[in-house]
C-alpha cells in the first residue's frame, strides 16, 4: 500500500495544529460547496450568508462526519469548468461564518478550497487547517506565504488554467505531451514552490477532471500509484465528474447528469483506492467510507 512513498512521516501531517494521520487507512474529504453554481450541489443550501442556510450546512457537515469524514471541504466559489468567478469579499461571506460555526461544532479537520490568499488568510483564521487550491500556488503569488504563516497543510492540484477558461471536453485526441508528465511536472514546480517557504504538510492531487480528455482523467486514474514518486500523499477527487458519465453513456442517449453517477462514482473511488489514493475527495461520504471499508479488509485479509 503506498509503497512508493518511502518517507512514512509525511503521512501523518500537522495542518494548522491540527493532526491529520493517513498511516493506519485512507482519509475521506466531504464536500459543502456554498455555491449557487456547483456542477453537482449548487444551490443546496441556499445563500449560505444567512443562518438557516448555515444550519442547513452545518447539519449535512455533522452528518458526513458521522459517516466517516475526516476532512471538510469548504467551498464558496465553483470550480466546474466555465463558470464565472467570484469576488473575495462574496467568496468570504459564502465561507467565512460557516467554518467559524463548523469549528465551534467540531474539531474535524476543516480545509478551504480557494486559490485566493486573501480568502485562505481569513478561513485560516475562522479555524481551517488546510488550503485546497486548485492552482497548486500558480494563480496567486501570495498564497504560499499565507499557507506558511498559519503552518497550514496544502493541496496543490493540476489545472492548467482558471475554471472560467475551462470547457467541458469530451476529447478523444490525444495531447502533444503525454498527460502523467504534464501532471508531474507541474505538481513538482508546486511542491518546489511549497518547500521553499517551509511548508510541511503537502497533498497532491492531479486535477482529474481539469482540462483533461476523457482518455486522459482514465489514464491518470490507472495510474494513480506514480504521484507517490513525488513523495508526498495523493488526493482523488472523482466525485460524480462528467468523465465517469461518458463511460456509462448508453448508445444514443445524451451523458447522465450528476445526479445518476453515483453508482460509478463509487467504482471509480474503489479503483482510486486501489491505485493509492490516500484521501477520497467525495460528495457521497457513506458510499465512499463502504468503498474504503472493503478495501481494507480486502488488504488486510491479504496481509
Amino acid at each position: 500500500m503506498n509503497l512508493k512513498l518511502t518517507d512514512k512521516s509525511r503521512y501523518r501531517l500537522n495542518c494548522a495544529g491540527a493532526t491529520l494521520d493517513l498511516s493506519a487507512r485512507p482519509a475521506i474529504m466531504g464536500i459543502v460547496n456554498l455555491t449557487p453554481d456547483s456542477f453537482f450541489d449548487g444551490g443546496s443550501y441556499g445563500d449560505a450568508g444567512e443562518a438557516t442556510q448555515l444550519d442547513r450546512a452545518l447539519e449535512s457537515a455533522l452528518g458526513m462526519i458521522r459517516a466517516g469524514a475526516e476532512i471538510i471541504d469548504v467551498g464558496g466559489e465553483s470550480t466546474r469548468p466555465g463558470a464565472e468567478p467570484v469576488g473575495i469579499e462574496e467568496e468570504m461571506r459564502r465561507t467565512i461564518p460557516f467554518i467559524e460555526l463548523l469549528r465551534r461544532h467540531s474539531d474535524v479537520v476543516i480545509s478551504i478550497d480557494t486559490w485566493k490568499s486573501g480568502v485562505a488568510e481569513a478561513a485560516l483564521r475562522a479555524g481551517a487547517n488546510i488550503v485546497n487550491d486548485i492552482s497548486g500556488f500558480t494563480f496567486d503569488p501570495a498564497m504560499p506565504e499565507v499557507c506558511a504563516r498559519h503552518c497550514a497543510g496544502v493541496v496543490l492540484m493540476h489545472t492548467p488554467a482558471k475554471p472560467d477558461q475551462l470547457r467541458w471536453s469530451y476529447n478523444t485526441g490525444a495531447e502533444t505531451e503525454e498527460v502523467m508528465s504534464r501532471v508531474t511536472g507541474f505538481l513538482r514546480r508546486s511542491i518546489d514552490i511549497a518547500r521553499e517557504y517551509g511548508i510541511e504538510a503537502i497533498i497532491v492531487d492531479p486535477g482529474l477532471g481539469f482540462g483533461k480528455t476523457v482518455e486522459e482523467n482514465y489514464r491518470l486514474l490507472a495510474r494513480l500509484d506514480e504521484l507517490h514518486d513525488l513523495g508526498w500523499p495523493v488526493l482523488a477527487g472523482v466525485s460524480r465528474k462528467s468523465f465517469l458519465g461518458q463511460a456509462i453513456r448508453k448508445p444514443g442517449e445524451e451523458v447522465p447528469p450528476p445526479s445518476e453517477r453515483l453508482d460509478a462514482t463509487i467504482c471509480a473511488n474503489t479503483i482510486a483506492l486501489l491505485h493509492g489514493a490516500d484521501i477520497l475527495r467525495v460528495h457521497d461520504v457513506q458510499a465512499a467510507a463502504d468503498a474504503r471499508a472493503v478495501v481494507m479488509a480486502m488488504r488486510s485479509a491479504s496481509s
